[in-house]
């Protein structure tokens, strides 16, 4: 019998935001491909905790900051969708790997920007644009931004500044894929406690609970508050939305 579950791509889904997202696509009926950079052991444990939800599963290496080896992740991509899920395409694709760079816009490097740019713009660009070839009309995807593009938190000017660069690629992105019914939306998520940035949010007392004051709901993020709408938007559900910057934040700096 062929599987008619949609397949989702997540990048960086070992662990933190990108985990969650895929637990959640998997709660929704979704089959995942997860990259990691590193962390083979904790993406074959999200691999077999997919399992366990009833859904298929891959962990695939990838290192987001290298353009040229996108050839090769794609052709291991390939085989998977084959040998895993007995078909030639995945749906959905979700750029959400990366990493924080925690420095003054005075004291940023050439060396600490280049890196934001090759992971968080560079890479997310050109692996999307080779995606597409492997995606199935009629699916989506979905960029991670931040809600530091709205608002400003000394220390990301950086690390923002991509994000930015995102949000306008998205509604080209947008624009030129309606063709094939291809979605394109933001997920911007507030301040969360994971290990991201050295897990300030999560372990720094008095930054946890400047953020929660300065937060309607009266509480930092959890992870939890972001896979399940990356999930949605990966769902008939949100058939409708497209080219959106969707923030969630529990109401940060309103």
């Amino acid at each position: 019998m062929e599987n008619k579950s949609k397949i989702a791509l997540v990048t960086g889904g070992s662990r933190g935001l990108g985990k969650n997202m895929a637990l959640s696509l998997a709660q929704k009926g979704l089959d995942v491909v997860l990259t990691y950079h590193s962390k083979k052991e904790e993406a074959e444990s999200v691999v077999a905790e997919i399992e366990k939800l009833g859904q298929k599963a891959v962990a695939l290496q990838l290192n987001v900051a290298d353009v040229s080896s996108f050839d090769l992740f794609f052709q291991n991509v390939t085989t998977a969708l084959k040998n895993t899920f007995n078909t030639a395409n995945f749906d959905f694709l979700i750029n959400n790997a990366g990493v924080g760079a925690h420095e003054s816009f005075l004291k940023t490097t050439e060396t600490q920007f280049d890196d934001m740019v090759n992971i968080h713009f560079k890479g997310a660009f050109f692996l999307t644009q080779k995606a597409l070839d492997v995606m199935n009309d009629g699916g989506g995807i979905v960029n991670i931004s931040s809600g530091l593009t709205r608002f400003s938190f000394p220390g990301y000017a950086a690390y923002a500044s991509m994000k930015g660069a995102i949000e306008t690629l998205s509604k080209y992105q947008a624009k030129e894929l309606g063709e094939r019914k291809i979605r394109v939306n933001i997920v911007a998520p507030g301040a969360i406690e994971t290990d991201f940035g050295g897990g300030a949010v999560r372990d720094n007392e008095q930054l946890n609970q400047l953020i929660a004051s300065l937060t309607a709901l009266g509480r930092v993020g959890l992870p939890d508050d972001i896979g399940s709408v990356v999930a949605f938007l990966c769902t008939d559900d949100a058939k409708w939305v497209n080219g959106q910057r969707i923030e969630v934040s529990g109401g940060m700096n309103l």
